[in-house]
């Protein structure tokens, strides 16, 4: 294992979608045994850590975001046997793992939750958000859950309403409650004892509402829609000022901070989903005592031009200081990057130069499974969707099962996947992409792939450097330099399917080699190929 306890700083994790990686006995669903038989090809990519999305017991109403036991494994995947046996392989193999914590809210089958709901005097009356409801017998506001409708269940034991911002099976706690935050805190502890090295926090900005439970405001005109719900989502109408990200979160975040601090070398990366996200972002991670690390939704969604990426390294630069983000250009909730940005562009060529963009920019770079071999979205038929998010806004949005379906690691019908039909289908047109196929091809993406995330490996300024924009007069271009150490390191990135130039204005000491892209540079004008990228040391 590395002895670097900031590994996680400019680190790559490779993150797992556990239902979807391997299934090791025949059932259909990925489990822990599949994940940990294949953990050495994980660790030949060139990768620090692995993120398992949540593998706690679970109704799997939400496919274990609704989480019923925070310190046990659902047995779909196995056992918490098979759980440490996968931690003690990854550590051999020289790789972090860590955890999907889903805390804002529970499944309504928590033992917790069916307390709560039963009067308004038990032990845990208070341990989830209740309001009464206005005097016509409606909603206490205007909230909105992200999967469609009120925010806001009627429950008939109690006679009120309790808060729900995603399922209505997905009940939202009240951390305004001190008993709660500890629960939750002790539940970290458990997993950290356990030998986890960190967690990836889902929705981590959603844990605190105003307890005022005041209507948000409408989003004014003229001004661009909430962020990290499709558009055509009435969610997206509305200013989220009362409902998340409100100021107490950062004393608790304050909280679980000291508790990483007690095991070195762990970590945390939050999920940013706000209407102001860089802003979140900065305050969530800066000064060293909240979160490590946390992303937003500005690549994980349609924009994609060089002059949109621009603007966001610039607004990063400007709003999120010493604090630190973590890229992603895909995950389990949005279609994959290579259909969402790449459609139209090489299948082969684009995936790669994507990659680079991220891995060479400041912060830390999380990679989905299937995207070190340039897999599209899946086409999932509509009799076989299993999102819940997905079914009510059909056909206009999917869901997300087209980036959930089942990796593919051989050319048969199942992918090598399962010796049973999986529980979302293999896409036929993801086989020729496969592990074996592309293996045994030297000149397949997933060598190049590999490649690039080694060479970067050797490469301190990518890994922690500052960013500086370069000002080229070409606006197809995305340059910038990165620093570290006395080291500067120019970067130049053509993401389009032409040849460009760029001009620099800094003298090149020495190109650097070895990370596979093919540009040359002549009295300072770099030449670019379509979908390549120049790396240079600058004197």
């Amino acid at each position: 294992m590395s002895t670097n306890l900031n590994w996680w700083k400019g680190g790559v994790i490779y993150q797992i979608y556990p239902r979807s990686f391997m299934d090791s006995n025949g059932d259909g669903v990925g489990d822990l045994v599949g994940i940990t038989k294949q953990l050495d090809y994980v660790a030949s990519l060139g990768v620090d850590a692995i993120w398992l999305s949540p593998i706690f017991t679970s109704p799997m109403k939400d496919f274990g975001y609704d989480i019923s036991d925070y310190r046990d494994i659902d047995p779909m995947f196995g056992s918490l046997a098979d759980f440490k046996g996968l931690i003690d392989r990854a550590h051999e193999l020289g790789l972090k793992v860590m955890v999907d914590q889903v805390i804002s809210h529970s499944s309504d089958v928590h033992p917790w939750f069916e307390e709560s709901r039963q009067d308004k005097t038990n032990d845990k009356a208070d341990w989830y958000v209740w309001a009464d409801p206005k005097p016509d017998g409606s909603p206490p506001n205007n909230w909105l859950s992200i999967f469609g409708g009120s925010a806001w269940k009627w429950d008939s034991r109690r006679l009120q309403y309790y808060l729900h911002n995603f399922l209505e099976s997905q009940p939202d706690f009240n951390f305004h409650n001190p008993e709660v935050r500890q629960a939750h805190l002790d539940n970290m502890r458990f997993w950290l004892e356990l030998g986890v090295d960190g967690f990836r926090l889902d929705t981590v900005n959603f844990y605190f509402h105003s307890q005022g439970l005041e209507d948000n405001p409408p989003v004014p005109p003229g001004e661009p829609k909430t962020k990290g719900a499709p558009e055509d989502n009435p969610y997206t109408y509305q200013r989220h000022v009362y409902d998340l990200s409100r100021p107490e979160n950062l004393d608790f975040l304050k909280e679980l901070r000291a508790l990483m601090d007690e095991f070195p070398g762990t970590t945390t990366v939050g999920e940013i989903g706000d209407d102001f996200p860089l802003q979140r972002m900065a305050e969530y991670t800066s000064g060293g005592d909240k979160l490590h690390m946390a992303y937003t939704f500005d690549f994980l969604n349609k924009p994609h031009s060089p002059e949109y990426i621009r603007q966001v390294l610039a607004n990063m630069n400007d709003i999120v200081g010493d604090g630190w983000p973590c890229w992603a250009l895909s995950n389990h909730d949005v279609v994959r990057a290579r259909t969402r940005w790449g459609e139209g562009e090489d299948p082969q060529a684009y995936p790669l130069i994507a990659m680079a963009l991220i891995l060479s920019l400041r912060g830390s770079v999380c990679m989905y499974q299937g995207e070190e071999l340039g897999l599209p979205e899946a086409d999932v038929p509509f009799e076989r969707i299993q999102d819940p998010y997905g079914i009510p806004l059909w056909p206009v949005f999917k869901g997300r099962d087209g980036c959930r379906t089942p990796m593919v690691w051989d050319s048969t019908p199942l992918g090598g996947f399962s010796t049973v039909e999986p529980w979302l289908p293999v896409d036929q047109a993801h086989l020729p992409l496969s592990v074996a196929e592309q293996e045994a091809d030297s000149s397949a993406l997933l060598h190049k792939m590999r490649s690039l995330m080694h060479w970067r490996q050797q490469q301190p300024a990518l890994i922690n450097g500052s960013l500086d924009l370069v000002d080229v007069a070409n606006k197809d271009i995305v340059a910038f330099v990165r620093e570290y150490e006395g080291q500067r390191v120019v970067v130049v990135i053509n993401m389009t399917g032409t040849e460009q130039q760029a001009t620099l204005s800094d003298t090149v000491s020495e190109p650097l080699a070895g990370h596979g892209f093919q540009a040359t540079l002549v009295d300072q004008v770099v030449t670019l190929p379509p979908y390549q990228a120049y790396y240079a040391t600058l004197a």
